[in-house]
């Protein structure tokens, strides 16, 4: 019996946001070449772009820390929406930020890669 879809999004997000605090630049290996990243308004297509996007931010260390994790069904072929809230500290900060961020998995074989991916910052009024 596969996973349910709250279960997958739990497992997965650990592992993306502990894979992306550690080592962002091993990430390829969930994004595909039709796999599409909007990191606050710029568009990037493809797995080594999107992997060059996340390896250039401009920072060395990053913490994510997960708030809300909401999971739904994307369609009848067993994909999988995720929209996470958190905050992040990124290098020396001690403010953290306040983010949004949107997974649209994909079944592949036994595992699932991400298709969609949105991150958004989170500023105050």
């Amino acid at each position: 019996m596969s996973l349910d879809f709250n279960t997958l999004a739990q497992q997965f997000t650990e592992f993306y946001y502990n894979q992306f605090d550690s080592d962002r630049s091993q990430l390829g290996n969930l994004y595909r070449d039709q796999s599409m990243l909007t990191f606050e308004s710029s568009q990037v297509q493809g797995a080594k772009d999107i992997v060059e996007k996340l390896t250039s931010l401009p920072f060395q260390k990053v913490q994510h820390k997960i708030t809300t994790l909401d999971a739904q069904p994307a369609s009848p072929n067993g994909d999988v929406l995720v929209l996470v809230t958190g905050v992040l500290l990124v290098d020396e900060e001690s403010n953290p930020q306040q983010y949004s961020q949107v997974f649209h998995l994909i079944p592949e074989g036994s595992s699932y890669y991400v298709f969609n991916d949105i991150f958004r910052l989170n500023y105050g009024a």
